[in-house]
């Protein structure tokens, strides 16, 4: 059976913020995630143009997530098969989202988001026919409330008490019980999630495992987001694309895989020191 469940991550920020806060998150993120063994490998970044979206960044990743995996998947295929295959096409403030397995090659996960300058209210932001509407289940997450699930350990869990946070640059926080309906400014990701495992005996199960997980990973990115807001806020998509550019050569470089570099020369010196230390700052533990 498909799974289709639309997250509405309500946000304490403006749209043209989030752009920013979660350039900067992905960024960070993956630095802290990867080493030799796993994680994230940039295939390629570059821009994009057509005719649904229109102009954006398409972005191809590998993910090795072999320790991430629970139990009962690790019997059905080897730790060497468990990696996933990303497309993205942002065309911000619409992104698309492709996740495949090479060993489970039927599966599929399609992440649509729309951000929108309002509450988590909008019905409908993705214009679904009426069969998808009714297949369609909604579920609302409050970034003030962390899960405590395996995929949260999985993913990774901060420690952010939101209802005690202040952010020094901006002045926003705490954020206390029924926020979503009282802070300015304020934006929602509306994400769509489909999943399809057509697999017999255990497709409905893994389907369950993986939108669980992709639950677990919009928790934590969107606490990461607001919580950081004293790192990112005030940078701008120029300094931060820089950034991408040279954290995506040390990601590769992490893993022992090519420098995505038009020559020969390695991350130390195709970047100035200045932006080396600028990267070393976001990426602190």
């Amino acid at each position: 059976m498909v799974q289709v469940k639309e997250f509405r991550i309500v946000m304490p920020m403006s749209v043209e913020e989030y752009q920013v806060a979660q350039m900067h998150m992905v960024l960070k993120m993956q630095q802290q995630s990867t080493n030799e063994a796993e994680g994230v490998e940039i295939l390629e970044n570059r821009p994009f143009e057509d005719g649904v979206y229109g102009k954006g960044q398409y972005t191809s990743k590998l993910y090795r997530l072999q320790s991430k995996a629970p139990s009962w998947l690790t019997t059905l295929a080897p730790k060497d098969a468990l990696v996933m295959q990303e497309e993205s096409w942002n065309a911000y403030p619409r992104c698309k989202t492709v996740m495949k397995c090479p060993y489970f090659n039927k599966l599929c996960v399609t992440i649509e988001t729309v951000h929108l300058e309002d509450n988590g209210k909008s019905e409908n932001v993705h214009g679904l026919n009426k069969e998808q509407l009714k297949a369609r289940q909604v579920e609302f997450i409050d970034i003030t409330s962390p899960t405590t699930d395996y995929w949260s350990y999985a993913v990774g869990s901060s420690d952010f008490d939101f209802t005690k946070f202040k952010s020094r640059k901006t002045g926003r926080g705490p954020l206390l019980e029924g926020w979503q309906d009282k802070c300015d400014p304020v934006m929602t990701a509306y994400k769509l999630v489909t999943i399809n495992a057509p697999y017999w005996g255990f497709g409905g199960k893994l389907e369950q495992a993986l939108l669980a997980g992709e639950r677990a990973l919009f928790v934590e990115s969107h606490r990461n987001c607001f919580g950081w807001i004293d790192e990112w806020f005030g940078m701008t998509m120029e300094q931060l694309s820089e950034l991408e550019e040279e954290g995506d050569c040390l990601l590769n470089k992490k893993m022992g895989k090519p420098m995505l570099l038009t020559d020969t020369e390695d991350c130390e010196s195709r970047f100035p020191n200045n932006s080396k230390t600028h990267l070393q700052q976001v990426v602190k533990t």
